[in-house]
């Protein structure tokens, strides 16, 4: 095999597809068949380039600062358009754009570079290049566009030397007004269109309500989870009955419940380890790193059962997760804020790379509570990656068939009541259903985007097991007998919903995966000017998240079986619409910055976001 001139791992300068511009660039791998390099910008832009688009860092470093004062303001006068050349713009403009390019992260410091810091815009057009290239009967005019075009070709000649901010660049897209089309796929030549070479931030727009809303939710959530518990032992858990009175503080305190979670954390870890099952590889990194994860769920629940039936079968008493509800919950919210200040202490000593760009703000709360690193990890263990998948999951599994037990005891029965047997087969449905597909965990925003912080941790050791098991709960001591009719249309409407969360997610995860799949050849697309394409057909053409359809079609289900006495047990119902929104919202600002055109093309495609023909 040929050697290649630039090597995996490399920081080179990479040109941008489209444009004369040039930004660093890391060398992921090299296709010996297309002959084209993969590398990955700052922003985390993953694109393939020609041999002849990459150059060195340091000709840039040289070239930039030998030419950094080549320009007097009387030589930029002395360029100005005369009427004679009102039909065409001027040829140093595009000159111009070229220096931009040239901007390196090495360039000295002077008052000259902290006045070009912030922000510097280029306008390219074509009119530009076509202007070197004319042949014209003025031979001064000729002269001058040969010398312009000469200039173009070098692109390493820079006359513009700016010091970037904290080392970065955000590289923001072109506003094309026509069809997006591939990055690779884009011509050779300069556009009429606007690129923006700028320091980036230290890190992307803060969500949740910003540092504000960190404070707010800090609090909020963990009282709120407290709260349902409280109402729901109501012995009527209406709303006219809130607030509901509190006990005493020593109620919400158990060392044994403390210690039963432990060991709960502890035994799903120990199953994490093991070496069985499948090590998936996940995506590229904004180093081009790809981590390695233990997929091994499916084994782990199956693991658990069995766990579980030998302690009942010892004559272990479940029923003890119902009547300790509270302290469990309490118990579980003391290891999430232990673990969150674990991991916001750690994130100070790692790496800049290794951090999440949505939880570097420099605001400790709102740090905090986003997570500033991406994947923490303890020699090969990922903690994020643990906590989402496994003792909140399956815990969730755990405290069902617990609140199951507890009903026949509570109530006399000999079997749990239908609407128990459906919330529990349903919700184990989908917990089995996720660890079935665990490695496509490893494409969503959660794995790929958000740090590792309060939020998560929070919300997977404390939120998925004391909240989505609200309906259990409730039917403990409210029950409510359903007929078989009302069964029967309720597992329809829940398979309903299961075929379209499963079916829209595995064309996505795919998709991310491999969209050259033979397999997925049927599949209409937009190409983007990342380089990426955006599904318009299969169940991504009937509306924008049809993952999020499904889940809410699900959670209906999930709901009908506790009836409509109480608005409490639909609670799930009404925060899983307050945070599909949420989530929607965020995709669509995310996505109309990341694909820019393209994105506004996909909207007027598929108009509809979750309902079909409603919203």
């Amino acid at each position: 095999m040929p050697a290649t001139k630039y090597q995996t791992g490399d920081t080179v300068m990479g040109r941008w597809p489209g444009s004369s511009l040039y930004y660093e660039v890391k060398v992921l791998r090299f296709d010996t068949r297309s002959h084209l390099y993969t590398v990955i910008y700052k922003d985390g832009t993953e694109l393939e380039l020609r041999e002849q688009d990459i150059k060195t860092a340091s000709g840039f470093q040289t070239r930039s600062r030998s030419r950094s004062r080549s320009r007097s303001p009387g030589r930029r006068r002395s360029r100005s358009r005369s009427p004679a050349r009102t039909t065409r713009r001027s040829s140093s403009r595009t000159a111009a754009a070229v220096a931009a390019a040239a901007i390196t992260e090495s360039a000295p410091s002077t008052r000259r570079d902290i006045k070009l810091k912030d922000t510097l815009e280029v306008r390219l057009t074509q009119e530009d290049t076509k202007a070197a290239e004319n042949n014209s009967n003025n031979k001064h005019e000729k002269k001058e566009e040969n010398n312009t075009a000469s200039k173009v070709n070098e692109k390493s000649e820079a006359k513009v030397e700016a010091e970037p901010v904290k080392n970065r660049y955000n590289l923001r897209r072109r506003k094309d007004d026509g069809d997006a089309k591939p990055a690779e796929s884009q011509p050779e030549q300069p556009e009429d269109k606007e690129a923006t070479v700028a320091a980036a931030p230290a890190s992307t727009s803060l969500d949740f309500g910003g540092k504000i809303g960190a404070y707010f939710w800090l609090l909020f959530l963990p009282a709120w989870v407290l709260f349902v518990i409280l109402q729901v032992n109501l012995e009527d858990p209406s709303l006219a009955n809130f607030p509901p009175q509190l006990p005493p503080l020593e109620a919400f305190w158990d060392a044994q419940a403390l210690g039963f979670v432990i060991l709960w954390i502890l035994f799903q870890a120990l199953l994490h380890v093991l070496p069985v099952g499948k090590l998936s590889e996940g995506m590229p990194l904004r180093s081009g790193e790809r981590l390695k994860y233990r997929t091994n769920g499916l084994f782990a629940i199956v693991a658990s059962a069995a766990a579980v039936a030998a302690a009942v079968y010892q004559g272990v008493d479940l029923t003890y997760i119902h009547s300790r509800f509270l302290q469990l919950a309490t118990a579980t919210l003391l290891i999430s804020v232990l673990l969150s200040i674990y991991l916001y202490t750690r994130s100070r000593y790692a790496p800049s790379d290794q951090l999440a760009l949505g939880g570097n703000s420099g605001n400790l709360v709102y740090d905090f509570f986003k997570g500033r690193e991406l994947n923490p990890r303890i020699k090969s263990f990922d903690l994020k990656f643990f906590c989402e998948m496994r003792p909140g999951l399956i815990g969730w599994c755990l405290i069902n068939f617990a609140m199951a037990l507890a009903e026949m005891k509570n109530q006399g029965l000999d079997a749990p009541s239908y609407a128990m047997i459906l919330v529990n087969l349903f919700q184990l449905l989908y917990v089995v259903d996720g660890l079935w597909n665990e490695e496509a965990i490893l494409t969503t925003m959660d794995l790929m985007h958000d740090g590792f912080g309060f939020m998560l941790a929070f919300g997977d050791l404390v939120w998925v097991p004391f909240t989505y098991t609200l309906q259990a709960y409730y039917l403990v001591g409210h029950p409510n007998p359903l007929s078989l009719p009302a069964v029967a249309a309720i597992v329809i409407l829940k398979l309903a919903g299961f075929y379209i969360f499963r079916k829209s997610n595995s064309e996505k995860n795919a998709f991310r995966r491999n969209p050259s799949d033979p397999k997925l050849s049927h599949l209409k697309t937009i190409p983007t000017a990342t380089g990426k394409s955006l599904l318009v057909s299969g169940w991504w053409g009937v509306v924008r998240h049809p993952n999020y359809l499904g889940d809410l079609i699900m959670a209906l289900a999930w709901s009908l079986p506790c009836g409509f006495n109480h608005l409490l047990p639909w609670y799930y119902m009404i925060y899983f619409i307050i945070l599909l929104v949420h989530r929607d919202s965020r995709d669509m600002s995310d996505c109309r910055r990341k694909y820019g055109s393209a994105w506004d093309k996909y909207c007027r495609t598929v108009p509809y976001r979750i309902i079909p023909r409603v919203y």
